[in-house]
């Protein structure tokens, strides 16, 4: 099952409630279990929170979301035109350091990449980001 939903949406923090209930209902949709819905959920509400607070610095701009299924991974795209950023070449955080030695910052994204199977990162042709967000769905034994 191949296919593919789309959302256009203001990048507003109170936008984040709409966001979360897409992916869940367009994953329900695509025959997705709740384990992996709520790992994209919420790795979508970290990369999305960090698009509208760092990308844009809460000044507006769109997002587009793409939900999709490919055999058997649920894959979200997030697309942005606020400027170039990886998120995947920041360094991972040395969890190993007390809390009180750690830097502010950096939990997110590597929050992001233990919840996911597969993050890609890329400037589309037009500018801005696009990062795809990859989790194997779980059988069903």
């Amino acid at each position: 099952m191949d296919s593919e939903f789309l959302l256009h949406i203001a990048a507003e923090l109170n936008n984040l409630a709409v966001i979360r209930r897409f992916i869940q209902e367009k994953a329900e949709a695509l025959q997705v279990d709740s384990d992996t819905i709520s790992d994209v959920a919420l790795a979508v509400d970290e990369v999305v929170n960090n698009i509208i607070v760092h990308g844009y610095h809460n000044q507006g701009g769109m997002i587009e979301v793409v939900v999709m299924r490919r055999q058997d991974r649920l894959v979200v795209s997030l697309r942005d035109q606020a400027p170039v950023f990886d998120p995947t070449a920041l360094p991972a955080p040395d969890i190993n350091l007390p809390l009180e030695k750690r830097p502010l910052g950096g939990m997110g994204v590597y929050l992001v990449m233990e919840l996911m199977d597969k993050v890609s990162y890329r400037v589309p042709d037009h500018g801005g980001n696009e990062l795809t967000l990859e989790k194997r769905i779980a059988s069903k034994n």
